[in-house]
């Protein structure tokens, strides 16, 4: 990539000489203009912002302005972004009412030596977007697949949450509907990790309140607007945020909710009751039935329960 700044000056005879050369594709970063360098043939998988267009890749823009076309979810939002840096690259519409329609077309240009930049409406593609089956087939076809890695919504919210990062499980949006909802919540329960959702503003106190009645009171945590002006995140256990939302008129913007994994909506009860619960239970049962017991009461490892139990019986000789 050569960054460079032009200027009108220079004899008639070199103007007349630039103009008969091959136009360079270029984008504009940081007041200047850079000339993108030619890139592979084949598919490239771009990540565009979430919010802040500043949080693009050099790297990102030198492969959307050198790129044959932008193949986008919705183009009057990709246009925006390509106009903010400068870049002229044609657009192709590609979305889920056009995918089946659109794809041979994309494969078929592909195939014949084109270079096309798939990017989503924001943050990363293939992410809940119908990036994915084009990607397959161009697989399938031997195309090269490029990544060109950048923001997203999932890891932006996950790193703010303050839950356990370690394992998490990225399910996307529910159900619409509270029975369905429920159902695949709980499916979702016993998954040991923080669970990652999507979902509209207009739902958000009602899938709360599901989240809260199937998984009771975890730590949680709702981000809105994540990189732009208007950020927030509320953190609490669910029944708080259930009530804190239910009260309050929808959200606006993107919203991601958090739910931490199994467990840990039993901190509190773990650090004020374990040793009296167990205490009591020793009383009439062995070491071992006595963890089994407490284990069962509080939603506690059983190993961690037994590893209590045997400090508390040797205090108590």
């Amino acid at each position: 990539m050569t960054l460079s700044v032009r200027s009108n000056s220079g004899s008639a005879a070199e103007r007349s000489a630039q103009l008969e050369q091959p136009s360079v594709a270029t984008f504009t970063a940081f007041g200047l203009k850079a000339e993108a360098e030619p890139i592979r043939k084949g598919l490239h998988v771009v990540a565009t912002p979430i919010g802040n267009l500043a949080d693009i890749s050099l790297r990102a823009l030198m492969t959307l302005a050198a790129a044959d076309a932008v193949v986008a979810e919705d183009t009057r939002v990709t246009k925006t972004l390509l106009a903010h840096y400068g870049i002229a690259t044609p657009l192709v519409s590609y979305h889920e009412h056009n995918a089946a329609v659109m794809r041979p077309h994309l494969v078929a240009r592909l195939e014949d030596g084109a270079t096309l930049a798939l990017v989503s409406d924001a943050g990363t593609p293939l992410i809940s977007d119908p990036g994915f089956k084009l990607v397959t087939e161009a697989l399938a076809r031997n195309i090269p697949v490029v990544s060109v890695p950048g923001a997203s919504a999932v890891l932006a919210a996950l790193v703010v949450a303050g839950l356990p990062t370690d394992r998490f499980f990225f399910e996307g949006f529910l159900p619409p509907r509270t029975g369905p909802r429920r159902q695949r919540i709980a499916e979702l329960a016993p998954v040991p990790g923080t669970l990652v959702f999507f979902e509209s503003p207009r739902r958000v106190a009602e899938t709360l309140t599901d989240l809260a009645a199937v998984l009771g009171p975890r730590e949680a945590a709702v981000a809105r607007e994540l990189t732009k002006f208007f950020e927030t995140v509320r953190r609490g256990p669910l029944p708080e945020l259930v009530a804190e939302f239910t009260a309050a008129a929808p959200p606006k913007g993107e919203i991601v909710i958090l739910v931490g994994p199994p467990g840990a909506e039993n901190t509190v009860v773990e650090a004020e009751t374990i040793d009296a619960r167990l205490a009591t239970a020793l009383e009439t049962l062995s070491v071992k039935d006595a963890a089994a017991v407490v284990s069962a009461e509080t939603g506690q490892p059983r190993r961690k329960v037994y590893a209590r139990a045997v400090e508390l019986s040797a205090r108590g000789r």
